[in-house]
């Protein structure tokens, strides 16, 4: 028979996972569009972070009702990263592109270090302790909101790539560059927005995260290396996938980390490894790539 205590280490899993879902589809997003993997992904979420703490501490925002400003914010920074870092180098070898995106990741992490140095900075809310009790099972309020924002989030971004004019054309971008600047898709712009709508995904992740976790310069390092175990997953460029993926790991993360915790970290890397081998297209099949999944 299943205990209690096991459900409730599902549970956790599954509402960790919806968090790691939505900045993986910003990353997939990315990538399935443009081509480009940003390695910087995990500082822009650290960037929400912080703005998220910083609304909170000075203005009192509470970080929920932040979440429209940050990912209007992280979009605008996506949007000016990619016309001006990423598109400069589209036509450049795929190395020069990963180095820009590693540079832009070393160069956030050190200004968030001299700005803000390297101290935990966290929130108090009134709801923060909350709970939903359920018989014997315990439900965090802050994380049930977290998940359920995620996944709203999630289904937007579904819903505005096939069923929106804009959507549509990043779509024919995806799936066809070349047919589709000829039947007058403008490229840039659609690279441009799709890179904001990438960051955006973080920008929502960010305010979510907040009541649940520190934030510091270099929080992004462990939210994106767990992102690129969930796209790989998922498949490179599959959006549905990078949320099936995400719920994955994040119980993987749980169940791993309640019965082995020492080795939590190493046991969803030794799953990304196994995957590169034997399965790099993506584990649940799903790896059809962006353009295919979107055209459904």
């Amino acid at each position: 028979m299943i205990s209690y205590t096991f459900i409730q280490v599902l549970i956790s899993g599954v509402l960790l996972g919806g968090i790691y879902a939505l900045i993986s589809i910003g990353l997939t997003l990315i990538f399935g569009v443009i081509k480009v993997i940003n390695f910087a992904h995990g500082e822009f979420l650290m960037l929400a972070m912080y703005f998220a703490y910083w609304m909170w501490h000075y203005w009192g925002v509470d970080p929920y009702a932040s979440v429209i400003v940050l990912a209007a914010l992280l979009f605008l920074i996506g949007a000016a990263t990619q016309r001006g870092i990423i598109q400069p180098l589209l036509r450049s070898p795929a190395s020069m592109q990963i180095f820009a995106t590693v540079g832009l990741s070393v160069t956030l992490q050190n200004v968030a270090l001299f700005l803000w140095k390297a101290d935990y900075r966290t929130i108090q809310t009134a709801y923060q302790a909350s709970k939903i009790t359920i018989g014997e099972l315990a439900i965090g309020y802050p994380r049930l909101v977290a998940f359920v924002g995620a996944t709203a989030m999630t289904i937007i971004i579904f819903w505005f790539l096939k069923n929106t004019f804009t959507g549509r054309a990043i779509r024919a971008i995806a799936q066809d560059r070349m047919a589709a600047m000829l039947v007058g898709v403008n490229q840039k712009r659609m690279y441009m927005l799709a890179f904001g709508l990438g960051s955006a995904c973080v920008g929502v992740a960010g305010g979510l995260l907040m009541p649940i976790y520190y934030v510091f310069p270099t929080v992004g390092t462990y939210f994106s290396l767990t992102a690129f175990v969930v796209v790989v997953l998922g498949g490179m460029g599959d959006i549905r996938g990078a949320w099936i993926g995400g719920i994955i790991i994040g119980l993987v993360e749980a169940i791993s980390g309640f019965y082995v915790p020492a080795l939590k970290e190493a046991v969803y890397f030794a799953i990304f490894i196994l995957i590169l081998l034997f399965r790099p297209s993506g584990i649940l099949g799903l790896g059809r790539g962006f353009e295919e999944v979107a055209q459904e």
